[in-house]
């Protein structure tokens, strides 16, 4: 069994920045490709940035120079996250391709809220 945990969201004003944190815990031999989505109100959920195990960074057209992944340690990473617009608003889901010995398998946070306003 393996948990993702997200944290950092909450009310920020267009041109803020907020820090998303996530971390992985339990069952965990490995964790391969990592990456935040993003569900907008009404739209579908849209990948925002992963990062593959060969540790390449490929961030979505629409965050790109504004939002920042980093690997924080073996089991967590960030996205920071600057220049918010309000159409960033959005419930944001850390995601994780993960070994946990018994097998490979996709995991998902239970996301976390951001909402730009003024």
């Amino acid at each position: 069994q393996v948990s993702l945990v997200e944290s950092g969201g909450g009310l920020v004003q267009p041109g803020g920045s907020l820090r998303l944190s996530c971390a992985a815990s339990g069952r965990i031999r490995s964790i391969y490709d990592v990456a935040w989505y993003r569900q907008r109100p009404m739209k579908s959920r849209e990948l925002v940035v992963v990062e593959t195990n060969s540790g390449s960074i490929n961030y979505a057209e629409a965050v790109k120079d504004r939002f920042t992944f980093s690997r924080d340690g073996l089991n967590t990473w960030s996205l920071q996250m600057n220049s918010l617009k309000p159409e960033d608003t959005a419930t944001y889901y850390c995601n994780a391709e993960v070994d946990s010995g018994l097998g490979t398998s996709t995991s998902w946070g239970q996301g976390t809220q951001v909402t730009v306003s003024s």
